[in-house]
Order: C-alpha cells, then sequence, then structure tokens
C-alpha cells in the first residue's frame, strides 16, 4: 500500500535513528527507474536528490519533470537538495512534483524566514544546509524553525569528492546545539560518505548519512554496498546518545 506524502516527511522520521540516503546524482541516468528500484530493495530509508542551477554551483543536474516522472516507482520519502541561488522559485515545482522534504542553502540569495515559511505550506518538511565554508553558528538562529540541517562535507556541485575531516568539529558543535535547545531536528551529512567516514559522522552526531558514489558505483555492487551500511546502522543499534 503507498503511503500518503504527508507521512514521508522527514518530519514525521524520529531523530534517535539512523538513516541512509542515496544520491541519485551518482545513479546511471540512463537505467534511472531501474537503480531507484534495485536501491529500494535494499535497506535505504529515502532518497536524495540534488538539484543545481549552474550558478550557485558549478553544475547542472535535474529539473521537477524528472522528480515527477520517478515519484511513481518509489514510496521513500524523496528528499530534494536546491542548490539553487533563488529556491523561491522552485519550491512550489519541486514539491508538486513530490517532494517530501525540501532543503535550501543558507548562502542563497532569498530571504531565510521567507523560503522556511513557502517550503512549509507547500506541505513539506524543511531543511537548511551550509556549505563548508559557512560557519555553523550562521545557521543557529533557525535551528527551532526547521526540520533538518545538512552539513555539506564537501564543497557543492559534483559529486565523487573526498570527504573533508575539518568538517567533523562542525557536525559536532550542531549536534550539541540541537540536544541543548531538545530540538526535533535531523542532522544530515552529504559528501565523502563511505563506511569510513559514515561511522566517523555518526561518531559526531549526524543521523542521516547521504551517499552516493559509494552505493550506485561501488565495485562490489549496491546491495553489498548498502548491506555494509545496514550493518553499520545497526552496531549503532539505531540510536543517536
Amino acid at each position: 500500500m503507498e503511503s500518503s506524502p504527508d507521512k514521508r516527511k522527514l518530519s514525521n522520521l524520529s531523530i534517535d535513528s539512523i538513516y541512509l540516503a542515496p544520491s541519485i546524482l551518482a545513479a546511471d541516468f540512463a537505467n534511472l527507474t531501474q537503480d531507484i528500484i534495485s536501491a529500494e530493495n535494499t535497506s535505504i530509508d529515502m532518497f536524495h536528490i540534488d538539484i543545481m542551477d549552474g550558478h550557485f554551483v558549478p553544475n547542472l543536474s535535474i529539473g521537477p519533470g524528472v522528480v515527477q516522472s520517478i515519484r511513481p516507482i518509489s514510496n521513500l520519502p524523496f528528499d530534494v537538495h536546491l542548490m539553487l541561488d533563488n529556491p523561491l522559485n522552485f519550491v512550489k515545482p519541486f514539491a508538486d512534483a513530490g517532494a517530501n522534504n525540501i532543503t535550501f542553502h543558507y548562502e542563497s540569495n532569498d530571504s531565510i524566514i521567507e523560503t522556511i515559511d513557502v517550503i512549509k505550506k507547500t506541505g513539506c518538511s524543511v531543511g537548511i544546509s551550509l556549505k563548508p565554508d559557512t560557519e555553523e553558528n550562521e545557521i543557529l538562529p533557525y535551528l527551532d524553525l526547521v526540520d533538518l540541517v545538512l552539513v555539506m562535507t564537501v564543497e557543492p556541485g559534483f559529486g565523487g569528492q573526498k570527504f573533508r575531516y575539518d568538517m567533523i568539529r562542525k557536525i559536532k558543535m550542531i549536534r550539541n546545539h540541537i540536544r541543548e535547545k531538545n530540538l526535533n531536528v535531523h542532522l544530515q551529512v552529504d559528501g565523502g560518505i563511505d563506511i569510513k567516514t559514515g561511522k566517523q559522522v555518526i561518531d559526531a552526531g549526524s543521523n542521516i548519512l547521504v551517499a552516493g558514489t559509494s552505493l550506485f558505483k561501488n565495485e562490489s555492487g549496491l546491495k553489498n554496498a548498502a548491506l555494509e551500511f545496514e550493518k553499520l546502522m545497526i552496531s549503532y543499534s539505531k540510536t543517536i546518545i
């Protein structure tokens, strides 16, 4: 039975569990349907969908039409990450296309408060992301207004980059602020995530791991790669302490 869109919002998922979100940016776009079906037949929890405009980041990806075309294939949450100069222009198109969570960047040109408000009005949960060079203090005033914080552990725009270990401190600091304020906010990490770095970001306080290359382009295959992530998550008893 298909789950309702409302139940797929990330705000309805426990922040005390660890989740795996394959980034379809690393999938084979010539066989995207099959890659999504193959991923959904593993232990993944949601799909992470990167949207790039060629301005905010030096690359282009997909538009609402692609999201709409793959929405019937999956019952899992669609976690849409807007790497755009003006995310306000695209909130409604992606919500209408089937997004369940929409994350935008602190560094974008639009009003942060207005963007949060518009996303919530679509019925989607809302995330705020920060680039590696943005200090965590910049997003602290908005922590109680969002459902998710996304820490980029690479410079956004391209898949397959190496994990920046200096971001571990930032992850820890944001997790501490979430705990201190007793907020129901997920802490997501994206960029260079594999089994080794995945363990480190969980230790630092992340509970949603975005993985692209290490899943879709893994030499052992997607199924075996997802199984290794599942073992990692089970080893933490699915709980952030």
